[in-house]
């Protein structure tokens, strides 16, 4: 592809939480009637050119995950549903986000739009890894970083990540998890 479009275009929404690390946007090609083929192409092409190594997806269904495949873009599906009980899903969640960026993966976060979902989740990463000391600092931080307010929903998921064990206490259950023998007590 030659051209001024070889570079592709940047994803509607688009915004750094951690500036080269991790990014939000729209999901890529637009949103229910918008969504758009062409654009949706162009926007994953801008997304390998800028040298991003995975994408996550939000979103319930498996959209564009195939797609991701086919521009060789490694993806996790990591579906929030609009009301669900975020407390269990989000530990794992974050402990494989901390995990991905730990390895020096450069991550983009999409949902189908940029609302409640994507910004709370971000938001309640912040606090749980304390880079942002409380669930209300951490609102406003994503409410400015993205330009827009974060509704009820948003918030439950930033408090449910408040009230997570932190990630060492999290990431040290894991460890004793895995280091248990297979067998169980008694097998003799």
């Amino acid at each position: 592809m030659k051209g001024k479009w070889a570079a592709g275009i940047c994803p509607r929404n688009f915004y750094w939480i951690m500036k080269d690390r991790l990014a939000i946007c729209e999901r890529p090609g637009g949103r229910g009637d918008s969504h758009r083929r062409v654009r949706r192409t162009e926007e994953i092409n801008w997304i390998r050119q800028q040298g991003f190594t995975r994408v996550v997806s939000l979103i319930p269904s498996t959209h564009n995950l195939h797609n991701y495949s086919e521009q060789n873009i490694a993806w996790s599906h990591w579906p929030i549903a609009d009301n669900e009980d975020y407390s269990p899903r989000l530990g794992p969640l974050f402990t494989e986000l901390q995990s991905l960026l730990a390895k020096r993966e450069k991550l983009l976060v999409h949902r189908r739009g940029l609302g409640d979902q994507v910004c709370g989740f971000m938001a309640g990463y912040l606090v749980w890894t304390g880079m942002v000391p409380s669930e209300s600092q951490a609102v406003v931080v994503v409410e400015k970083m993205t330009e827009r307010p974060i509704g009820s929903v948003g918030r439950r998921i930033v408090n449910a990540a408040a009230a997570l064990p932190k990630p060492e206490v999290q990431l040290s259950l894991v460890q004793k998890l895995e280091e248990q023998p297979d067998e169980l007590p008694g097998d003799d």
